[in-house]
């Protein structure tokens, strides 16, 4: 009976390697958030309800040292809610637009 308990500690202790990269990997992609001008502001400020003004988190993120990421970092994960680097949802995509635009003129120039 030893020989299933040993697969089974075998694979658990795969699984949590596995975890643990994911977490180190996960903490180093987003190692500019402890940087933000954000950190400790409430959350709500960010997600303001549809036709409420932004001004306000976007004032937040306008000196913010790590803006650049925030927005690249929403980009690159399809943030579809929400102001994240100084952009509500409609300015990043018409940013989303613009560089595929330019990614379609540059390979057919």
């Amino acid at each position: 009976m030893s020989q299933p308990v040993t697969a089974i500690n075998h694979v658990a202790s795969s699984l949590a390697a596995l975890v643990a990269a994911h977490r180190v990997a996960s903490r180093g992609e987003r190692r500019w958030q402890e940087n933000a001008n954000c950190l400790g502001v409430d959350p709500d400020l960010f997600f303001p309800e549809r036709g409420a003004s932004t001004r306000e988190a976007k004032s937040v993120c306008r000196g913010c040292e790590v803006r650049v990421e925030c927005l690249e970092y929403a980009l690159a994960h399809g943030e579809k809610f929400g102001i994240w680097g100084g952009l509500s949802e409609r300015e990043r995509r018409r940013v989303r637009r613009q560089r595929a635009l330019d990614r379609r003129n540059a390979i057919g120039a």
